[in-house]
């Protein structure tokens, strides 16, 4: 049977390829997807039931964690295989699931018919989960044939992509209609759901997983010695943390502290880029900058000692460039920007993690630009628990005001932390409804009707 979606790839392959074969980053990253992407997986031990759960990156492989030791809790016996996109996601999923033996952790297919069955034929999986937004047409239809119940949990769509889908709609042969569940975050991604052809008695509003995959705590295991290894005295000094910042961001917020420094003598800045291959970069932002530079990798590389604590002028700029440190740093602070929210990179880029420092308790701002984490922020809004600034001088201002006025700092953050602990419990609501699909799977199979 001939595939339309597979020859409408290939041809914007081929249309694209003057560009992507012209440029080394892009050519690197074309052929690597190409290599690792295509579904060529090893096979697992068929002897347990799997449930197949695909984060496309990091926040969305962050949050598989919480959801796997659920499922683990409520259903023993199962295995797991993970699929993610990017490399970033990638890492995170290795650092998580490296060692777990009940756990395949693979590269999520290109939407290419071939390389979907070819990854299903070898995992078999019995239900497979989505978070967010992650629907290709080529899979959903290929599992559609399998009769392999496709369950969209964490569901979220944007005013650009409803307006995009609901205007390719005819193209997408009733992707939407195929899922056999739809777990939204609110009311309104329900609504956009329903009208892009998914029953409404398939569609349930669940909240936000992203609420459960903060730890609320006073402190973390780890953020002693991080402070200890870059020189920083929490308490004696104050920590400015911006996190997951984007492109264009650093460039704002350097110049904001070299003006902080003329009230707030003591304070130290402490940088960490979304993106590794970034790090580089922003160490030479730093250094341009007229400031001094303390890279993470250097004191993991060279511990010959702590760096010098508080002495009379501004410590060096701290550059966070390893994996897996971001929440260590929060610990660390006394107020949090969240980054990728104040310049505009995109609809996919707006916003990061701004969930996990309020569970720490900490004041935090953010830009105008956090769609990705809508649901959240409008909780966080109505509690007046969090700071939204519109450019780089309200920034500046924010970030004075929560130095010098603590007291009212800490009140928002502790508002923030109450928003954290009442949104908590999705997690819990979306394993109830993948075991009862799998167990819906079961029946079925056990009926004679399909093999799980």
């Amino acid at each position: 049977m001939v595939n339309h979606y597979d020859i409408a790839y290939g041809i914007a392959v081929g249309l694209a390829s003057p560009v992507w074969l012209a440029k080394p980053s892009m050519r690197r990253k074309v052929l690597r997807a190409f290599s690792q992407r295509m579904g060529r997986v090893a096979g697992r031990d068929l002897s347990k039931p799997a449930i197949m759960i695909h984060a496309v990156s990091l926040g969305e492989i962050n949050a598989t964690r919480s959801l796997v030791d659920t499922l683990r809790a409520q259903r023993p016996g199962l295995h797991f295989v993970v699929s993610v996109t990017t490399d970033t996601g990638f890492e995170r999923g290795r650092e998580l699931y490296g060692s777990a033996a009940d756990v395949t952790l693979v590269r999520y297919p290109l939407d290419f018919s071939a390389a979907v069955d070819r990854l299903l034929d070898a995992l078999r999986p019995s239900v497979v989960v989505l978070l967010e937004l992650e629907v290709w047409p080529n899979f959903i239809r290929r599992c559609a044939r399998r009769r392999l119940p496709v369950v969209l949990i964490n569901g979220r769509i944007t005013t650009e992509s409803f307006g995009k889908y609901r205007w390719a709609r005819p193209l997408m042969g009733g992707m939407f209609s195929r899922l056999h569940r739809v777990c939204v975050q609110d009311a309104t991604y329900a609504d956009r759901f329903a009208e892009l052809g998914v029953g409404p008695d398939r569609i349930s509003v669940t909240g936000t997983m992203k609420f459960d995959t903060a730890s609320v705590a006073e402190r973390i295991d780890g953020q002693d010695e991080l402070a200890a290894a870059m020189g920083l005295s929490p308490g004696r000094q104050r920590i400015w943390v911006c996190g997951s910042t984007g492109p264009g961001e650093e460039e704002l917020i350097l110049p904001i502290y070299r003006r902080l420094l003329e009230q707030f003598g003591d304070l130290r800045l402490v940088l960490v880029p979304r993106k590794p291959e970034r790090f580089d970069e922003v160490a030479h932002l730093i250094r341009a900058e007229g400031f001094g530079l303390l890279r993470r990798s250097d004191t993991q590389r060279e511990p010959g000692g702590p760096p010098p604590g508080p002495g009379p002028g501004p410590g060096p700029v701290i550059l966070g460039d390893t994996m897996g440190e971001l929440r260590k740093f929060y610990a660390l602070a006394e107020v949090v920007f969240v980054g990728r929210t104040l310049v505009d990179l995109g609809p996919r880029q707006h916003g990061s993690d701004m969930i996990e420092p309020a569970a720490l308790g900490k004041p935090v701002i953010v830009g105008p630009h956090t769609g990705n984490f809508a649901e959240a922020m409008e909780r966080f809004t109505r509690a007046d628990a969090m700071r939204v600034v519109q450019d780089a001088a309200s920034l500046e201002q924010a970030v004075r005001r929560c130095l010098s006025q603590s007291a009212e700092a800490a009140q928002m953050a502790a508002r923030a932390r109450e928003v954290v602990r009442s949104g908590q419990g999705a997690t819990l609501r979306h394993a109830r409804i993948i075991l009862d699909t799998l167990d819906s799977v079961s029946t079925i199979a056990a009926a004679g009707g399909v093999a799980t």
